[in-house]
């Protein structure tokens, strides 16, 4: 009820002038505000009295005049509460005044120091002012007077138009009239049954044009169409394009268009030369006549373009900024119809591309790769690393203990986890501090694909022999990787708990592979150490630290990743998982990477013990989660710089990888070569000779060549002096050749390719060894010799008719013996008339192999009935013999 009577109460709002407001002012009054440290604020506020009673006047707020008693509440009003009284502010204290102080001679040195400098900032930019004004007027002045000689020339040619125009309407005038045409003039051919009207309407003998321009010369301005044509060429010279030149129109003796209405005989009678175009034939003319000179003026911009060995013709167009069409048809005028879609080889691309104007640049598919492999590093960039260790042997000596001995130790000391089954490598943490890594190859198999692949990832191979079985074959073997790899041997003598452990007897076998210990005067060192008991641990530890110390091995951490993949699979959970060795550069968390065939962005690195990383440095094995596929072991693993780089490498490479299974044919060593041989396959072998010096190259050749016979013949393919190299490997592969090396050895390179690709290498010293495999293998080109063996006769005595069986020959062997299973011919009276294989040859009724002469026996023949009692069956086998030439 009370607040329906206050909103009844107050007054409503009123549109003063302009402006919407109360028509009581507002009360406003001042307050001072304190704060702490003495600081105090004086603000406005607004004054709000309230009244509890009719006769009731609230006492003002400030000491200021009172304001005006407002009108008193209806009687419903609310009662209110009195309005609390502000108290006024505590009395400051007198403010000290302050004093100033002079200024110092430094102070009034800087001060004056900087006047200076902003009179001189005034002054300079007043003077640049000044010469931008200077320069403006001078544009505006030069442009002016452009556009004045430009309006000049303009009205100039206008005026020339004008008087030619003026000349020839006024040359048409002063025409007789029989030759002027008349507007409205109509003669009437007669035709066949008809009367002619020659009645002839006459109109002004001067056409209109010809009236229009007289008065346009006279006044001196010029024709209506001229000043419809002067328009544009006005429009365009006044935004300050460039102003074409206007062709000048010869002056014609006939009239520039035809005038009025023409007679039948006129039509019939006029020549052809008399027509003339319409003005807008005339405008659109001169229109193309523009463009084409605005498009003879705009220059061709000439590319380098970039032809790969195959591209489409959209792709063609777009590198050269042409047009899809054009390049078709300039394809048509080649004499090759294509359609957008079509691929091009380099050499007709690149024609096209001549076609054009362009320049073209022959691009191969391999040069993706090229610069994916950084340079060498400067010396002053290297950084010490952690040696790579590799421990081959025989399985059965240890070399599985000795590696769980050395991980356990490096668990135990750091508290951690346990290891990833699947990782191949693993570092070891000494107790100074140094780290050593650790590659588990599982045999030497890995290691020779590694070393095939040129992968120089091993520094230092730890070679495990038992100390009580010696040297075996696998640890000869393990010997030959190694030292084809160039990697310093420590010898790890295993076992040496065991009672019956001689390790002398290890150490003077290996004096036989040229492997000779410190112990007796040579540079290999050699570790007594036993995996089950530990010892001898920490000696192995120091000998790979020192051995390390002497190669000085360094790397540069502070450049783009490169390693080798030691391991690789495929996890359910995880993806495409790589274990990567990091030889040089630090791989960080996000880099783009390719792996061989593959690529990926790295999304996780996982030590050995699964911790995530997020770099790891040269030396430092790990495994790598974000691959696209897996990848093969031994591939180099390199970190490019964008995507796309790393699609290109990874598609070329599984393109080239595609091309060679398609293509690539059974590649064999000699035995291999000599099996197809016999199977009828080949009747030649290709051969690539190496040597030393060309003598031996001569004498080596001449006995080859004169190997062959009617039936075989060597093909020399190549033969030349030095050592074997990537081209010969190449050449050997297509025609699956054999290479023969003669005190030659291959390149690195050439190695790499030859095992590869499956090309056997074969090195000799001796010329007569050469001479006796060459034999051999044409040899096997022969084809085998077969030679019947007489076995024995046997003579019919009887014959029985057995159901299920057939006739059975009872019989006794008269000479040599009968087998079962041999070739048999069936002689009557001395004549073949059968020649088979026995069905069966029993003895009673059992079943035998053979029976002696003077025994008797039931023999069957296959598919054949026909005997008789008093038959001879001859018994004899064929053997077949190598042929040699």
């Amino acid at each position: 009820m009370s607040n329906e009577s206050d909103q009844s109460s107050k007054k409503p709002l009123t549109l003063g002038k302009g402006t919407l407001g109360l028509k009581r002012p507002m009360e406003t009054d001042t307050v001072r505000q304190s704060f702490s440290h003495g600081r105090s604020k004086t603000v406005a506020v607004e004054v709000k009295k309230t009244r509890v009673g009719p006769a009731v006047t609230p006492a003002p707020v400030a000491p200021r005049a009172p304001a005006p008693t407002p009108a008193p509440p209806p009687p419903q009003a609310r009662v209110q509460e009195p309005p609390v009284r502000v108290p006024p502010p505590p009395p400051q204290p007198p403010r000290k005044p302050a004093v100033l102080r002079e200024l110092t001679a430094e102070e009034r040195a800087q001060r004056e120091k900087a006047l200076l400098l902003a009179r001189q900032a005034e002054e300079e930019a007043r003077r640049r002012a000044v010469e931008e004004a200077k320069r403006r007027e001078e544009e505006e002045a030069r442009r002016r007077a452009e556009e004045e000689a430009r309006r000049l020339a303009e009205e100039e040619e206008a005026r020339r138009l004008a008087a030619e125009e003026a000349a020839r309407a006024a040359e048409e005038a002063a025409r007789p009239k029989s030759e002027v045409k008349v507007e409205g003039e109509v003669e009437k051919v007669p035709l066949p049954g008809h009367v002619v009207d020659t009645r002839v309407e006459r109109v002004a003998p001067v056409t209109k044009v010809a009236v229009s321009a007289e008065l346009a010369a006279k006044a001196g301005a010029r024709p209506a169409d001229e000043e419809e044509e002067e328009r544009p060429r006005k429009a365009v010279a006044a935004k300050g394009a460039p102003q074409p030149k206007r062709p000048v129109a010869t002056p014609r003796a006939e009239p520039r268009r035809r005038a009025g209405k023409i007679t039948v005989t006129q039509a019939l009678d006029e020549p052809e030369q008399d027509r003339v175009r319409s003005l807008a034939s005339m405008r659109r003319a001169r229109e193309r006549e523009r463009l084409r000179q605005m498009q003879r003026g705009q220059e061709k911009v000439i590319r380098e373009v970039i032809i790969p060995d195959a591209i489409t013709v959209q792709e063609l167009a777009s590198r050269m900024a042409e047009r899809g069409g054009d390049v078709i048809k300039s394809l048509m005028r080649q004499g090759i119809m294509a359609t957008i879609n079509h691929v091009l080889d380099a050499d007709t691309a690149e024609l096209i591309v001549t076609d054009f104007g362009h320049t073209p640049k022959r691009q191969s598919e391999s040069d993706v790769e090229l610069g994916l492999v950084g340079g060498p590093d400067e010396d002053t960039l290297l950084q010490p690393r952690a040696p790579v260790v590799t421990i081959m042997g025989h399985v059965d000596h240890g070399k599985t203990s000795l590696l769980d001995a050395l991980r356990n130790a490096d668990v135990a000391a750091h508290e951690a986890g346990g290891i990833t089954q699947h990782i191949g490598a693993y570092r070891v943490r000494l107790a100074s501090g140094e780290t050593i890594t650790f590659i588990d190859t599982p045999g030497h198999e890995a290691f020779t694909e590694m070393r095939a692949r040129g992968a120089n990832v091993t520094d230092i191979v730890v070679l495990v022999v038992a100390a009580d079985d010696g040297v075996m074959p696998q640890t000869i073997e393990a010997i030959k990787h190694a030292k084809a790899a160039q990697v310093p041997i420590i010898v790890a003598v295993n076992k040496c708990d065991k009672p019956d452990a001689r390790p002398d007897r290890v150490k003077t076998e290996l004096l036989s592979h040229e492997i000779v210990v410190e112990d007796m005067g040579g540079d290999v060192q050699a570790v007594e150490v036993s995996a089950k008991t530990g010892d001898g641990l920490d000696r192995l530890k120091e000998a790979i630290l020192l051995q390390a110390e002497v190669l000085e091995l360094r790397a540069n951490p502070d450049r783009s990743a490169e390693g080798r993949v030691i391991e690789a699979q495929l996890d359910r959970g995880r993806g495409a998982v790589a274990t990567v060795l990091v030889q040089r550069g630090t791989l960080h968390t996000g880099d783009i990477f390719v792996a061989g065939a593959e690529w990926g962005r790295v999304r996780a690195l996982v030590d050995e013990r699964g911790n995530q990383l997020k770099e790891a440095g040269p030396g430092v094995p790990v495994e790598v989660l974000g691959l696209q596929g897996v990848p093969v072991a031994g591939d180099d693993f390199i970190v490019v710089e964008n995507e796309t780089r790393a699609r290109d490498v990874t598609e070329f490479r599984q393109r080239k990888k595609r091309e060679q299974e398609l293509k690539a044919a059974t590649r064999s060593t000699v035995a291999e070569m000599i099996g197809r041989i016999q199977a009828g396959e080949a009747k030649e072998l290709p051969i690539v000779v190496k040597s030393d010096v060309h003598g031996s190259l001569e004498a080596i050749v001449a006995s080859i060549l004169k190997m062959g016979t009617e039936e075989v013949v060597p093909r020399l393919l190549h033969s030349g002096v030095g050592a074997i190299s990537e081209s010969d490997v190449t050449l050997a592969k297509a025609s699956n050749a054999l290479i023969i090396a003669f005190n030659v050895r291959a390149n690195a390179q050439a190695r790499d390719m030859a095992k590869r690709d499956g090309i056997d290498i074969r090195y000799y010293s001796v010329i007569y060894n050469v001479v006796d495999d060459v034999k051999a293998a044409l040899s096997g080109l022969l084809s085998p010799e077969q030679r019947e063996n007489f076995l024995g006769y046997a003579e019919i005595r009887a014959i029985f008719d057995i159901t299920k069986v057939g006739k059975v020959a009872g019989c006794r062997v008269t000479e040599g013996m009968v087998k079962r299973g041999a070739k048999v011919r069936l002689l009557r009276d001395n004549v073949v008339i059968h020649e088979g294989t026995l069905k069966t040859l029993r003895r009673f009724k059992d079943e035998v192999r053979e029976v002696q002469q003077g025994f008797e026996c039931g023999m069957a023949f296959e598919n054949y009935s026909d005997i008789r009692e008093g038959d001879v069956i001859e018994c004899f086998e064929i053997v077949e013999s190598a042929r040699t030439l």
